[in-house]
């Protein structure tokens, strides 16, 4: 644990970078008492040097410390306490407890992809029933355990989740890294600003602000359909999107060659989950040698789609954002897991919206707002990876914080697909082998504990939409017509209109730039294909085509009045939908 303060007196008490406070300290002492979170911890004075008498400028103080310590930079070898007269370098006792388990993690080749906290290592049987993405929760805890903002009780708590979730027990949790969108990262990215001018002011280098875990920043939010059904249209809305939006896209150009830990990747490159997907999912991180399952969380409620490649992922506040990429761990209450349990495999003609639609209104029905779905079982391994990223996508809609697919053959064949080395996929395989954390089909699965559990055979799932207004709603597509008319019939709520039979036939007419129009209940005005459940999955969107083409071959033409739009989910999409 580091932290450092900048006192004027010796006695004076303030918080340290980390959160902490420091008690008066003497330059002739070898220790000193350090609180941190209210917690009393003892700190190892290593270094002292005076100061000019009275001299509490921090470039001067910066100016001796680096005399003392050139070149290298007081924030990459420890902490200092900075007093009128003398600056003092301690540091806290930070050694992991769980330092004992690391392993090495050979490579078939030879050598090693590096080294790894091994959860089979601690020989506890309660980790082997825990479900996958509680054993992510654990993992995280133990690597990051200092005994400060992680504690030893913290793991036991994650370990014994079966009798502790109940009780709601609160743990601290590291992600992996951060995910941003455009419209709710601009606000991340100028704090950073903000802080790195004030460092400037305070005569430090400014370029020592930085995020502490990768930033991932995908700009997709801001384009607007001006122009629909002209061949052009892409472009011309590409062009427009700059326009308004080129002094914002200019600062976060900036902040993408300005900050360390940061990717901003540009406009039009794609929906931000499936450039998730596609680019910036790790599955597994090998960062400084120590490999450690990737995990995510992001200022778009949406981040769940990750959820589908094996990678924990859910939505959080902006604030909650920037604490995770300053190193802060987030305090969440230890989520219950449903186990939902997949057999059989869809039928001919059923689409990955069909059973997102069906698995969501089970699952609303359930209950499960605050928990982790963890979905599980032989129909599992018969699911496409962009199948499960539309479950997983959907997470918000049915009120899980996620649905959470582990890592399968179906997931390495999908980072292969998408370009990822063999080396990679190699040494993803290796660790979750090692970790006891991979699916493998053709050996006998452990049972897992779950909290409370779910099961759907997968050829139940029928051809289905939803609605009217909530995406629970189901409707069997052979029961709309019925359906939409109850709806009209129906006092006003979530299914109904009250809507007097006398009008439900009533038709309005104008004028469309000299064309004669009408308009009635039922009439469609926008046909969008633009969320990002359905842009992403290959088999959903060329199915949408080949509905359109059979279409217009039968002859059917669409209303000169209808504002039609596609946004495929990346640029991958865009190429399949073109080569048909």
């Amino acid at each position: 644990m580091a932290g450092a303060c900048l006192a004027r007196e010796s006695r004076t008490f303030l918080p340290t970078s980390t959160g902490g406070s420091v008690r008066a300290i003497k330059p002739s002492c070898a220790k000193a008492t350090c609180f941190y979170r209210k917690r009393e911890c003892r700190v190892e004075i290593l270094n002292y040097k005076p100061l000019r008498p009275r001299s509490s400028s921090f470039s001067q103080i910066h100016q001796a410390l680096a005399a003392a310590h050139s070149p290298v930079p007081f924030s990459e070898i420890g902490s200092f306490l900075y007093f009128s007269d003398r600056i003092v370098e301690f540091k806290m006792a930070s050694a992991n407890p769980f330092d004992y388990i690391l392993a090495s993690l050979p490579r078939p080749t030879g050598g090693e992809f590096g080294k790894y906290y091994s959860l089979p290592a601690l020989n506890d049987s309660r980790i082997d029933k825990l479900p996958y993405s509680i054993q992510i929760l654990l993992e995280s805890a133990i690597r990051n355990c200092e005994n400060f903002q992680v504690t030893t009780n913290d793991v036991e708590k994650i370990i014994d989740w079966q009798n502790t979730s109940p009780k709601q027990v609160e743990i601290p949790f590291k992600p992996a890294r951060v995910l941003l969108q455009d419209f709710t990262g601009v606000p991340a990215v100028v704090d950073l600003a903000c802080m790195r001018d004030a460092m400037n002011r305070l005569g430090g280098d400014s370029s020592k602000i930085n995020p502490l875990v990768p930033v991932d920043l995908v700009i997709d939010h801001s384009v607007q359909v001006d122009l629909a059904r002209s061949e052009n249209a892409v472009q011309t809305n590409m062009e427009l999107e700059f326009q308004r939006n080129s002094e914002r896209f200019a600062f976060l150009k900036w902040g993408a060659s300005a900050f360390h830990n940061m990717l901003v990747v540009p406009p039009g490159s794609g929906i931000v989950h499936q450039v998730n997907l596609e680019y910036l999912g790790r599955v597994v991180f090998n960062r400084g040698g120590i490999l450690y399952p990737d995990s995510v969380v992001g200022t778009d409620s949406h981040t769940t789609m990750i959820d589908g490649l094996g990678v924990a992922g859910w939505g959080v506040g902006g604030i909650e954002a920037e604490a995770a990429m300053l190193g802060q761990p987030m305090s969440m209450v230890l989520p219950g897991v449903v186990g939902f349990e997949l057999s059989g495999k869809l039928s001919n003609g059923v689409t990955a919206t069909d059973l997102v639609l069906t698995v969501t209104q089970l699952l609303r029905k359930h209950g499960v707002v605050g928990k982790f779905v963890e979905f599980y079982g032989e129909g599992v391994g018969e699911l496409s990876l962009a199948d499960r990223a539309t479950i997983a996508n959907m997470s918000p809609e049915y009120g899980a914080t996620m649905g959470f697919f582990p890592v399968d053959h179906v997931t390495l064949q999908y980072l292969r697909l998408t370009g990822r080395s063999e080396e990679t996929v190699s040494m993803i395989e290796a660790y979750l082998r090692a970790n006891k954390m991979f699916v493998d089909y053709n050996q006998p699965l452990v049972e897992r504990v779950y909290s409370s559990h779910l099961e759907l055979h997968l050829s139940s799932v029928e051809p289905c939409v939803s609605g009217p207004k909530r995406p629970h709603d189901r409707v069997p597509l052979k029961l709309m017509k019925a359906d939409w008319h109850s709806c009209l019939d129906s006092r006003v709520g979530f299914k109904g209109f009250a809507v007097p039979k006398e009008f439900q036939d009533k038709a309005v007419k104008f004028d469309f730039h000299g064309q004669p129009a009408e308009l009635k209940h039922g009439s469609v005005v926008i046909a969008a294909i633009t969320s990002c459940t359905n842009t992403s999955n290959p088999s959903v969107m060329l199915g949408a085509g080949l509905v359109a083409k059979k279409a217009c071959e039968l002859g059917l033409e669409v209303k000169p009045w209808i504002k039609t739009s596609l946004a495929p989910g990346s640029g991958v999409v865009t190429k399949y939908l073109l080569k048909r």
